[in-house]
């Protein structure tokens, strides 16, 4: 839902701010020119970020507390302008939003800055600042340094988020491919388990004379048995290598090539 930015009257936001001394989270200005870079970058450092209210005047009221009367200031477009200048001005640039306030034909600026996503947050002059209490503070080192950490810490985390993921995609493809090849290489193991046990029944149905002359062949085939039941042994033994699986495979072609060869003998062996 898009956010106001002028109200005929005062919005609960503006009340619940001027109902409270300046603090950590607001901040009271009689007009544009109090305010400076630093300010802005003070309540993007902060955890909570804030608001400034312009046009209004701070004082104490009868019980001794401090509070914000409405004063009024310019709103037009050269104000405005000049807020915008003012965050650009800052490193990396402070997102703020400007929404007019209004009271009696009393108009002033309620300026809220959010917590930044970029901090920390520093004045074309190099001024780290953060909100502490009702004023604005240089950041100490051991803060500045926090925040390069969880700045760059993020940073880090989303490339190796996108690196997994990328990963991950590649493995999947991977995985795809290689469960196409294994179906196709268990077909052709089964052909040839068919070929092997008719050709295994053919020579029992031989003659003892023909049984003696394809001694052989025989031999030839029950091998090529053993070979893919140590085969089949190995691949399941490497479930866990794809480059392993890879080179089974290769190895798989080229025994199936040779026992296909001694599953159909030439016809001078059957002579």
């Amino acid at each position: 839902m898009p956010v106001k930015r002028e109200y005929r009257q005062i919005s609960q936001r503006a009340k619940s701010l001027l109902a409270k001394p300046e603090g950590v989270d607001v901040d009271f200005k009689r007009e544009i020119n109090g305010i400076k870079s630093r300010d802005l970058v003070s309540f993007a450092n902060s955890p909570q970020g804030g608001a400034i209210l312009v046009g209004v005047d701070e004082y104490t009221s009868r019980d001794g507390l401090q509070r914000g009367r409405i004063v009024g200031c310019e709103v037009d477009d050269s104000a405005r302008l000049s807020l915008i200048n003012k965050a650009t001005d800052c490193y990396p640039i402070v997102d703020i939003e400007v929404v007019v306030e209004n009271i009696s034909n009393n108009a002033f600026f309620r300026i809220e800055i959010p917590p930044g996503n970029k901090r920390p947050y520093c004045t074309q002059r190099g001024e780290y600042a953060i909100r502490a209490d009702a004023r604005s503070r240089a950041l100490y080192p051991e803060e500045l340094l926090a925040m390069f950490m969880d700045r760059e810490g993020e940073l880090f985390l989303n490339r190796f988020r996108e690196a997994v993921a990328q990963l991950e995609q590649r493995l999947g493809q991977m995985d795809h491919a290689f469960g196409s090849g294994m179906e196709q290489l268990v077909i052709h193991l089964d052909e040839l388990d068919s070929q092997v046990r008719r050709t295994l029944t053919r020579v029992d149905q031989m003659t003892d004379s023909a049984k003696k002359r394809s001694r052989n062949m025989l031999q030839a085939l029950r091998d090529s048995q053993d070979s893919i039941a140590g085969l089949e042994a190995l691949l399941l033994s490497q479930n866990g290598n794809p480059a392993g699986r890879l080179e089974i495979m290769r190895d798989i072609r080229t025994r199936l090539d040779q026992l296909t060869e001694n599953l159909n003998p030439t016809d001078g062996h059957n002579e």
